[in-house]
């Protein structure tokens, strides 16, 4: 297991299993249709790569991994581990957090005081809903749409017309409505264009906490 680990690791490092490497095995493989692996290894060999070619990137393998990657194990140190382990668990999660706060999603979090989570893909196609609230076994949908500039969210505003029957569909089914969120950039931040949709957020989930 731990060689498969390494060979797999390395081949991905050094971009061996790249199409320029190896070919575009998905596609030759369709032309093929091979029924048995014989099959398939005749064809690759004839009319992809060669035999040769494919020991070649074996053996190119073999350097990276005992010369390489072997040099580069020496050089790390206890200190090095003790430093990676620190830097994972407190600075890049905290890093992951601030940036987590950054985001719409993560501003309207903490002004709502709720958790707010990734709707399944089948409810962006669906329902036209990014994220979801659930409260009392009821759903209210969040639709977060990046502006471009304001001259663009008047074409928001066209887009939300023509989805709304498939917000009305999921208040139907899930009891909340859908809000739509408009993001716009300022510098390296974004922030909340339609900030009344934050109030109107805020009666729907004392409405649907009543229930």
């Amino acid at each position: 297991m731990a060689k498969e680990w390494i060979l797999n690791s390395a081949t991905n490092r050094f971009q061996l299993n790249f199409k320029r490497n190896v070919g575009a095995v998905s596609e030759e493989i369709r032309k093929c249709a091979p029924k048995t692996i014989k099959d398939w290894e005749g064809y690759y060999f004839k009319n992809v790569k060669p035999k040769e070619h494919i020991i070649d990137l074996g053996k190119k393998l073999y350097v990276k991994i005992t010369e390489v990657i072997a040099s580069e194990v020496e050089a790390i140190t206890e200190e090095d581990c003790v430093a990676y382990i620190f830097d994972l668990v407190i600075k890049r999660t905290f890093d992951g957090y601030m940036t987590e706060r950054a985001t719409i999603y993560g501003q309207l979090q903490e002004i709502l005081g709720v958790k707010i989570e990734p709707a399944p893909d089948e409810w962006d196609r669906l329902f036209n809903a990014d994220f979801f609230i659930k409260l009392n076994g009821k759903y209210i949908g969040l639709q977060i749409k990046p502006a471009g500039g304001i001259s663009h969210i008047s074409q928001i505003f066209k887009e939300r017309q023509l989805q709304e029957k498939t917000h009305q569909k999921f208040t139907e089914k899930y009891g909340g409505k859908v809000f739509y969120v408009i993001s716009i950039k300022e510098g390296d931040k974004k922030k909340i264009h339609n900030t009344e949709v934050i109030n109107e957020i805020k009666q729907e989930i004392e409405r649907l906490e009543k229930i």
